[in-house]
């Protein structure tokens, strides 16, 4: 069996304003901790014998990290597309919808569509990119959508969509 993997599918190009601002801040963090690290790797690497000095071998580490993500942030800031509006219509679900749905037991459960790089499950951010966001896309209120999940066909009612919330 080889190391080939597919490349992953290409992300939406999608973000708020907000979310932009944060990468960007982010990036400039991260250039600002890269020369902390390599400052503190110039130290580990005097001290000598490189083989065993754990301090010179976590601050490579952790000097290898700072990069990809410098270079993942590089590479996507340009790609990005800043929504900073709510759609024309805004009966349907697009970009930015928080939607209320209703479960098969009657629950409410409220989603947030966002791009992929403000991902927060814990507050009810979902990527435009996951299978629940594509299938209430352009939906209005009362559709009903299918869901594939883990445990099978999930059926869900869109119960509200407000874009109130700026982007």
């Amino acid at each position: 069996m080889g190391r080939y993997r597919p490349p992953a599918p290409k992300k939406s190009p999608y973000i708020s304003r907000q979310g932009f601002e944060c990468l960007q801040l982010e990036l400039k963090q991260r250039w600002q901790l890269r020369k902390d690290v390599t400052a503190a790797l110039s130290a580990a690497a005097a001290e000598g014998d490189r083989s065993e000095n754990a301090e010179y071998i976590y601050r490579k580490k952790q000097l290898r990290e700072i990069d990809y993500r410098i270079r993942y942030l590089q590479k996507r800031l340009p790609e990005l597309t800043i929504v900073d509006r709510p759609p024309a219509n805004t009966a349907q679900v697009f970009f930015g919808a928080r939607v209320t749905l209703e479960d098969a037991e009657g629950k409410n459960h409220c989603y947030r569509i966002m791009g992929p790089d403000e991902l927060d499950p814990g507050k009810g951010i979902i990527s435009i990119d996951s299978p629940m966001a594509q299938a209430m896309m352009k939906k209005t209120v009362d559709d009903e959508i299918k869901v594939q999940t883990p445990a099978g066909e999930q059926y869900y009612f869109i119960v509200d969509i407000d874009y109130s919330e700026s982007l």
